[in-house]
């Protein structure tokens, strides 16, 4: 395992207890010795109507590049035989391709919000193009008794990578990380340096 690795990188992935060893070397691989600027480390449960599913991303900013792992767990399949599997993809993207860093924020009872109280809960959104979103519906017109085809209308939204991180759920620590990475990355897509 790589020794370039920050101390609390390494600290977050292993207390998510999420196969920390498999992840931190896909981590290394993706990396190739390029040193951490900033991290996010977001682990999320999801429920099927059968299984729980437990999935981990872990987001490093570096210099020059945005990696992003992803890691889950499946029961066995036809593909990878009965037993249990984990699979983990990286992903590495240029800063320069980088389209948009959004970044929404929650709060309760906003009419008693106080500066430098940013709520309970964001969501990161980056867009670097590799996924869009199309999302249509049947368009109309402001007469309810019209019944001609106005075709359609919709939107297109670029959404690769969406994480929702919430102080009730994950801890004021975990939305403390995600505020940083954020301003971190903000940063860093317009060139200025990204060490917070």
């Amino acid at each position: 395992m790589s020794t370039s690795l920050p101390e609390g990188l390494i600290r977050r992935i292993e207390g998510s207890g999420y196969y920390p060893g498999f992840v931190l070397d896909v981590l290394d691989v993706a990396l190739a010795a390029e040193p951490v600027q900033s991290y996010l480390v977001h682990g999320e449960t999801t429920f099927d109507l059968e299984t729980i599913r437990r999935h981990l991303s872990v987001v490093v900013l570096t210099p020059t590049r945005l990696i992003f792992v992803h890691a889950d767990d499946h029961g066995g399949d036809e593909e990878h035989g009965e037993q249990a599997h984990g699979i983990a993809t990286s992903e590495s993207v240029a800063l320069s391709v980088i389209r948009t860093v959004m970044v929404t924020h929650v709060v309760p009872q906003p009419e008693r919000y106080k500066r430098g109280r940013l709520g309970r809960e964001l969501t990161l959104t980056i867009g670097w193009g590799a996924v869009n979103r199309i999302d249509l519906e049947p368009a109309g017109c402001g007469d309810p008794q019209c019944e001609a085809d106005h075709g359609y209308t919709g939107s297109l939204t670029g959404d690769d990578l969406s994480l929702r991180i919430s102080a009730d759920a994950e801890g004021d620590d975990a939305l403390a990380d995600a505020i940083t990475f954020a301003k971190a990355l903000s940063a860093a897509t317009v060139g200025r340096d990204a060490r917070v």
